[in-house]
């Protein structure tokens, strides 16, 4: 379902998405309180949620979307304003699954094939879902160096940790990772002090309010980071929205360093170029979680960390919103833990040691 108050933007959302053969919109309509009498007619796995209409916006009419029907997915569609950044953010701690940002304008719209193949992409994932955890075979946390069956029936071989103390963690995330990273983060600061370097799949203006929200989550200095600014202790840098974050020596110190450079995976900033550039400077001293998303960035450069003697752990499959970061970590024999979501946070501290 797609809701709007613009007829002309549900035309065009309606034509991107049934251009893919797995998708129908099965209703259209112009506020949320249409959107919950569509609702109760029609059978709905996915709806792509405005967030501001005339009689019922997007952020009124969710809880009560979520409220009566359980485990219905909610994508928020919003313009890329600072203060549609931080609804989309509050909208997915009040049970949004995701978001996407919309063109500036109706051309816009029409010509933004990144914007169109990330909104098909998002749909299908997050429709085949069928509500959170529904379908999937149970997975118990794991950590050690057993082999475990994963869903799918999917072999995840674990591995020892790296023995050197690592001096810095390194996360990854996606698709769900505005949600997991504010879960995990302050058991994480209450109990180590490295540095935290974060790349999460994120237009700008979004990076800075997740910024803010983690701050306030972790109670520690966090930020976008910024070129040439020296890497402390006790400090959270997330990647700017449009641009890779990377790590550089500089004398005695590590720096941030931002680049335009294209995007990989599809993705920028990614978490790849991230993770093989603090490799560079830290060596084996690295310590990387990969969390919720869609794709396999992340995975080129864990196995990077692996190959120079560092720790990589995954988020579990039940706990995830998508399995794709995560799992392509997991499956490929590269983590030393793959956990739930709540366990994740004593983990890194345990490694971290």
């Amino acid at each position: 379902m797609v809701v709007d108050d613009s007829a002309v933007i549900r035309g065009l959302f309606t034509q991107v998405l049934e251009s893919n053969d797995e998708i129908e919109v099965v209703e259209s309509v112009g506020d949320g309180a249409l959107a919950l009498k569509a609702l109760n007619r029609s059978k709905v796995d996915v709806v792509l949620l405005d967030i501001e209409m005339p009689n019922m916006d997007g952020l009124t009419a969710l809880p009560q979307m979520i409220k009566a029907h359980p485990g219905l997915t909610v994508i928020m569609a919003s313009s890329l304003t600072e203060r549609n950044a931080d609804i989309s953010l509050r909208a997915l701690r009040m049970g949004a699954t995701d978001y996407v940002t919309k063109p500036s304008s109706r051309q816009a719209l029409r010509q933004a094939d990144d914007f169109k193949r990330d909104l098909v992409e998002k749909v299908i994932a997050l429709g085949g879902r069928g509500g959170p955890r529904t379908g999937r075979k149970s997975q118990k946390p794991v950590n050690g160096t057993t082999a475990i069956s994963a869903a799918k029936s999917s072999i995840i071989e674990l591995r020892d940790a790296g023995k050197t103390k690592p001096a810095i963690l390194a996360i990854g995330s996606s698709t769900g990772g505005p949600q997991a990273l504010t879960n995990c983060i302050k058991s994480i600061t209450d109990n180590i002090s490295l540095p935290i370097l974060i790349t999460q799949h994120m237009p700008p203006t979004f990076t800075a309010i997740l910024a803010n929200h983690l701050e306030q989550a972790s109670g520690w200095p966090c930020a976008e980071g910024q070129d040439g600014e020296a890497i402390e202790g006790g400090r959270i840098y997330v990647a700017p929205g449009g641009l890779h974050m990377l790590v550089e020596s500089a004398g005695v110190n590590k720096v941030i360093r931002l680049n335009d450079d294209p995007p990989e995976n599809f993705c920028k900033p990614a978490v790849d170029p991230m993770l093989r550039s603090i490799v560079d400077a830290y060596g084996p001293s690295v310590l990387v979680l990969i969390l919720t998303g869609m794709g396999a960035d992340g995975c080129a450069g864990s196995k990077v960390v692996i190959e120079a003697g560092g720790t990589v752990v995954a988020q579990d499959e039940e706990s995830s919103v998508v399995w794709g970061m995560p799992g392509a970590v997991a499956t490929n024999g590269l983590c030393n833990a793959v956990l739930p979501l709540p366990e994740i946070g004593p983990k890194i501290c345990r490694l971290s040691v």
